[in-house]
């Protein structure tokens, strides 16, 4: 398949993504407030995805994402909270696609009895891919990164569901990269999105029906967004 070929593949399952988002409710129009301060026209909310179908359909993109990737790794780690029911569904759906892959989660407070610690599940080594949600700020990705390699461990690539495409904010201020440009770029580790903010602004403006949500995301976009 050539590199072209990929890519159309790879922009349809983002439509997919958004579009399913949507219908899922986890996916929702508004008037939002964000972890940094802003009012959002838009607000994703992957806690959402509460029942077994649609937590089996999103794994599915997940792996659909990481597998059109390339990306490779030898460990799945799915951080406390909201990674620990994502990381182990998309070890099953890897799994059912033949891509068996350890997996292993941390605890928020280490327990004192039986194995103790705070990791649970297989070892962590060798290179290791992180599942969440989204990268608001790349704090939960540096705690899981210490964690990873506290253990011994390569912390190697994150695989998020939405990339928000937006400046991250230091100390209250805007700065001019965005928390997935900082992760990739600053603590190395590869990133996979199933999809971006520029897939939820084509389908806001090709399809009729989600036109009057257009104006608004794309007024965010141009004054907080980044490529």
């Amino acid at each position: 398949m050539s590199a072209t070929q990929v890519g159309s593949v790879q922009d349809q399952l983002a439509r997919d993504f958004v579009r399913f988002a949507i219908d899922s409710g986890v996916l929702r129009f508004g008037d939002f407030k964000t972890k940094a301060g802003r009012q959002s026209p838009y607000f994703f909310n992957a806690g959402l995805f509460d029942d077994g179908a649609k937590l089996g359909r999103l794994a599915q993109f997940y792996a659909r994402a990481l597998l059109d990737s390339g990306i490779e790794f030898d460990v799945i780690f799915g951080p406390a909270y909201k990674g620990i029911p994502l990381g182990a569904a998309v070890a099953v759906e890897l799994a059912r696609l033949g891509v068996n892959k350890p997996f292993a989660y941390n605890r928020k407070e280490a327990k004192d009895h039986g194995e103790g610690g705070t990791l649970v599940g297989a070892p962590l080594q060798g290179r290791v891919l992180i599942v969440d949600d989204v990268i608001s700020a790349g704090t939960a990705v540096r705690e899981s990164i210490a964690l990873i390699r506290a253990a011994g461990a390569t912390p190697h690539a994150v695989a998020i569901a939405l990339d928000r495409q937006e400046k991250a904010t230091e100390n209250g201020q805007d700065v001019p990269w965005s928390a997935v440009n900082y992760v990739r770029d600053q603590l190395g580790l590869q990133v996979c999105a199933i999809a971006k903010l520029a897939h939820l602004l084509q389908l806001l403006k090709t399809e009729t029906s989600f036109l009057p949500y257009y104006d608004a995301v794309a007024a965010y976009r141009s004054r907080y967004g980044v490529d």
